[in-house]
């Protein structure tokens, strides 16, 4: 019996152990502050907000001060991995008041937030890998096969399936906007319109064409990214803030759920 008991107080042990070891993550989702539209979904110019106006400097200012609560002593943004020592170059200059902070999300919010907690800033973007097939499709723009391809993202039999969010930071704010883009409600919406339209394009009947793209530019490049905060240092990555744009919620919410490296918080805690 009390050898029994020895084992259930080691295997107790340990398990705590493990958890303990867990670095905590909030994984901010955002639309993006400079509006680039590049991504599927366009923001026209009338609908589009001036995140530098007093109005939503204030806000980005509380939105800054309750994730400061978090007090993440990582922050992870959406920046390529080989720009790190611009960002740096950047933040260190924000320290010393020698750059004023630009339109984006990286630096409204995320230089921000550095400062309020001391914080290492890493870049964790990456482009996703493709097979040779799509890359030679991808190559010739002017194909007849690549032509028919680009057309599969606008016109297709499933566009009435595909979920198109109104934005709503014009109306009601950016926090308001916040709070909705990271609801696991729309976030599950969102990931689905990866599995339609293009992703079911087939080049040849029966081939994989559409699933392989998609495969390498979002699933692929999501894994990439978990690949890269991954590499953060343990003695540095305890308490990891995610800054990225909403949709790549749809992955890395569920991975790093399922990884035993993380505990993955609520952001919603810390916005409402």
């Amino acid at each position: 019996m009390n050898k029994i008991i020895l084992i259930l107080i080691t295997a107790s042990m340990l398990f705590t152990k493990g958890y303990a070891q867990q670095a905590e993550v909030l994984t901010l989702g955002v639309f993006h502050f400079e509006f680039p539209n590049l991504d599927v979904q366009q923001i026209s110019e009338e609908d589009q907000i001036d995140v530098l106006s007093p109005e939503y400097q204030k806000e980005i200012e509380l939105i800054s001060k309750k994730l400061a609560q978090f007090k993440p002593d990582a922050i992870v943004i959406e920046w390529p991995l080989y720009k790190q020592s611009e960002i740096d170059s950047l933040y260190n200059s924000y320290l010393t008041s020698k750059h004023e902070l630009n339109r984006n999300e990286i630096q409204q919010l995320g230089f921000r937030i550095a400062r309020m907690c001391n914080a290492k800033i890493y870049c964790a973007d990456a482009w996703g890998a493709h097979t040779t097939h799509i890359e030679k499709l991808l190559d010739d723009d002017e194909s007849n096969e690549y032509l028919a391809f680009e057309e599969s993202f606008s016109n297709s039999p499933d566009s009435a399936l595909y979920y198109e969010d109104e934005p709503i930071f014009k109306q009601q704010g950016i926090l308001a906007q916040l709070i909705h883009l990271n609801d696991p409600v729309h976030i599950k919406k969102d990931l689905g319109n990866y599995l339609i339209k293009h992703f079911k394009y087939e080049s040849v009947k029966g081939d994989y064409t559409g699933t392989d793209f998609e495969s390498g530019r979002w699933f692929n490049r999501n894994l990439r990214i978990l690949r890269n905060i991954q590499r953060i240092p343990d003695t540095a990555g305890k308490r990891i803030l995610i800054i990225f744009g909403a949709a790549h919620m749809n992955i890395l919410n569920y991975l790093f759920e399922c990884s035993p490296e993380y505990k993955l918080l609520n952001i919603n805690d810390y916005l409402k």
